[in-house]
């Protein structure tokens, strides 16, 4: 037998609209979904330390300091790879 409960939580209207149109969306399958993982991420953000935290700020801002943004192309590094390792295709 599980051991979930339910529990109830009220919601903003505008959270309520955000949950719906996720799960509309096809991104998630129910709100519980949604609200589980909402709960797996707190936890992990509250068993992370202030140091860890902290290094997270940091590599957060250098990656913003890092210039604009690029489309990520697979194929380019996927290659560079290759030749990195001595091989041209597989």
């Amino acid at each position: 037998m599980s051991d979930d409960r339910k529990i109830s939580v009220a919601l903003e209207p505008e959270q309520i609209a955000a949950l719906e149109q996720a799960v509309d969306a096809g991104e998630y399958s129910s709100s519980g979904e949604i609200v589980r993982e909402a709960i797996r991420d707190w936890q992990l953000k509250r068993s992370l330390g202030p140091g860890d935290i902290a290094r997270l700020r940091q590599l957060w801002d250098a990656g913003k300091r890092s210039g604009r943004p690029v489309k990520f192309d697979i194929g380019r590094t996927l290659t560079s790879a290759r030749k990195s390792r001595g091989k041209t295709a597989e």
